[in-house]
């Protein structure tokens, strides 16, 4: 296999058949799977996913009985994974399963595929949105001493060899800053590219769902940056 694709998805039970039915018209290849998985979901999306996986030979299921937070189920279905390649995206359909082809097509046309760690850009968001990326954006670009970005924008793709450098990665929405911060420090040659992120189709956001919300996720980040900059401080200075 050479590419593996993970979702995490948490009661998307009404999002997992555009889902699929969108992967099976941009993945043209063999050597490509997408792993769904089910990260303690309380709706039907069991049946749901048991359904289709009996009719796409391309997909997979991993099942996490208890969720234990987006990044476990992201880090539940990269562990399942035996491909040279690696990537994830979320299940809510804001980010177009294509744009995960694009990325691994970048990824591939480099000259050194172990090196490059390919990224999206979200564009046409909300206002309040955008605020918010600049504000967490410029706090982890200062705070961390490095350059980084809309770190929550999907998809993710990254070599095999990347995924196993990792150290105690977190069980949270902290991943996507970890990962993100893990590739400034290892010198990989991190490729944006732009996406879309229209608004979800079905159902809501399992964490952002207003302004309380929001504050405690930043107060998660920050407990998260202390952490990470303590822990890595020493490799760092390598």
């Amino acid at each position: 296999m050479k590419c593996s694709i993970v979702v995490p998805c948490y009661n998307e039970e009404k999002n997992l058949p555009l889902i699929v039915s969108r992967f099976s018209e941009v993945v043209k290849r063999p050597d490509v799977e997408l792993i769904l998985v089910n990260n303690g979901s309380t709706d039907d999306s069991e049946q749901v996913l048991d359904s289709l996986a009996k009719k796409h030979q391309f997909l997979r299921v991993v099942t996490v009985h208890k969720n234990q937070g987006y990044g476990y189920g992201v880090l539940s279905g990269l562990r399942e994974s035996k491909a040279e390649y690696l990537a994830w995206t979320h299940a809510d359909m804001q980010t177009d399963p294509g744009d995960v082809i694009t990325a691994l097509n970048l990824l591939e046309s480099s000259e050194n595929p172990d090196q490059n760690f390919i990224k999206g850009l979200r564009k046409n968001r909300p206002w309040w949105d955008t605020f918010f990326t600049l504000g967490m954006s410029l706090f982890e670009s200062f705070y961390l001493n490095t350059f980084l970005w809309d770190i929550n924008a999907q998809p993710n793709v990254f070599s095999r060899s990347f995924f196993e450098s990792w150290s105690n990665p977190p069980h949270d929405f902290s991943l996507d800053l970890y990962v993100l911060y893990q590739a400034r420090i290892q010198n990989l040659n991190i490729r944006r590219f732009a996406v879309v992120f229209p608004p979800r189709i079905h159902g809501s956001s399992s964490w952002n769902t207003g302004i309380t919300s929001r504050l405690k996720f930043i107060k998660r980040t920050i407990l998260f940056s202390l952490k990470l900059k303590s822990e890595l401080k020493p490799y760092r200075n390598e």
